[in-house]
């Protein structure tokens, strides 16, 4: 590494007004998409904010209609919260996906699927408030810049901007042979210059993260964001390393160039665009057709059946009710099996969301087969990963509300068929029952 060269190459840089506005307009984006992050996180907590205020706001409601012997709201004199059925119904409970240490570093497909749920007996994984069509192109059009898309998609043609000309400009004003002439080591000189602009752009996004990092306490998760800084860096590496040899075996600065942009276009577009299209021609887009057979037709034939072929299959789903107090007394409850018609569904929902989700896991699979010739959406699945905002983070958040509109359902249809009487000490073990799943 030759100091005078660096300082050569700065000189150079910071005269050159081409490169300068685009690494500060890079720069700018940059730390725009970080605040962008932060300012959807913000908004993100502020809703489960108010979400616990509220909450709490009901539940303090329903405590004072216990203490004061009272059976629910006023103007509703059909609920009746000593019913098992009514005490859970009235018990709200929301599940939230709390943004990580990192999202600002990277909001990933954080808008295409929701972070909070509320749950209720009708409730299911795949309801319209859970999963919206939205991709970070279309988040570019509405303003929100990620930080990851930037470094990922955006940040190679920056190193094509700042180093195209590096040798190519002396070899089209014909002067390359001089400096081959005074200086020997050629190579040596071609690989400083280009060492400059690698450290520059190296220090430049690890500022960035770090920086971020400090500033949201990332550091609580300190491999993930080192986990982080290490995936930029061999990002970045990767790239400038297949730059330089096109760089010291081109002819002119054009046709580096233009060998640069076929490089960026072949590893950043049509490789990535190529895999995905196959994917989805494999694996279509799937319209949750099971889902809307399940919730219209499928629903009103199970609302056809007769009490005695919905308890055989409330059997097949909670085989406890065999030991339950309306079972020993041989009462066939009509009331009581409509209540429990929600839990049919929900195993209905279950075996349809199986299916999505199995669709979705293949497709998943097919694109990480490409990855040994797809590494930019390798590098990206891997980021997402490290700010918990890829497919895998919200998998897990819709595997969580489904045990709980499994817990909420198990539970009304069990203490709804031992007949039992609720006071405030039983709702507050129902509460602590949904609450903790």
């Amino acid at each position: 590494m030759n100091f005078n060269i660096f300082i050569f190459e700065f000189r150079h840089f910071i005269r050159s007004k081409a490169k300068l506005f685009s690494y500060l307009i890079f720069m700018l984006l940059c730390f725009y998409s970080i605040y962008n992050g932060f300012n959807i996180m913000h908004k993100q907590i502020s809703t489960i904010d108010e979400i616990n205020t509220k909450i709490d706001f009901q539940e303090s409601q329903l405590i004072g209609w216990y203490d004061n012997l009272e059976t629910g709201p006023a103007d509703k004199p059909w609920v009746n919260i000593q019913d098992p059925f009514w005490a859970i119904r009235y018990i709200t409970t929301y599940l939230v996906k709390e943004p990580s240490l990192l999202f600002p570093l990277g909001i990933g497909q954080s808008e295409q699927f929701g972070f909070y749920k509320k749950i209720t007996r009708w409730s299911s994984t795949y309801d319209t408030d859970m999963v919206e069509e939205m991709s970070n192109y279309e988040r570019l059009i509405n303003g929100n810049i990620d930080f990851s898309f930037l470094v990922i998609f955006l940040l190679p043609l920056l190193l094509i901007i700042l180093t195209y000309n590096v040798n190519g400009l002396e070899k089209d004003l014909k002067f390359h042979k001089l400096i081959s002439v005074q200086n020997r080591r050629i190579n040596h000189w071609i690989l400083n210059r280009l060492l400059f602009y690698l450290i520059l752009i190296l220090f430049s996004i690890d500022v960035m993260i770090l920086g971020a990092g400090i500033l949201n306490n990332m550091f609580a998760d300190n491999q993930s964001i080192w986990n982080l800084v290490l995936i930029s860096n061999i990002y970045i590496i990767s790239f400038a390393v297949i730059f330089s040899v096109f760089n010291n075996y081109s002819s002119s600065s054009s046709y580096t160039a233009f060998q640069m942009i076929s490089i960026w276009l072949i590893f950043c577009v049509i490789v990535p665009g190529s895999v995905h299209q196959y994917a989805s021609f494999k694996y279509p887009v799937n319209y949750m057709t099971d889902f809307l057979d399940v919730n219209r037709k499928q629903t009103y034939e199970v609302f056809k059946l007769d009490n005695l072929d919905h308890y055989d299959i409330l059997l097949e789903i909670h085989p406890e009710l065999v030991d339950s107090e309306k079972v020993k007394k041989m009462e066939l409850d009509k009331e009581l099996i409509r209540r429990s018609i929600s839990t049919i569904i929900n195993q209905m929902n279950i075996n349809a969301s199986n299916q999505i989700e199995m669709q979705n896991e293949a497709k998943n699979r097919l694109i990480r087969l490409s990855y040994f010739f797809n590494p930019v959406s390798c590098v990206q699945n891997l980021w997402n990963s490290c700010t918990s905002t890829d497919y895998n983070a919200y998998k897990d958040f819709r595997l969580k509300i489904q045990k709980s509109i499994d817990v909420r359902n198990k539970l009304i249809v069990l203490e709804s068929w031992n007949e039992k009487k609720v006071d405030k000490v039983s709702h507050l073990e129902y509460l602590k029952v949904l609450n903790n799943n």
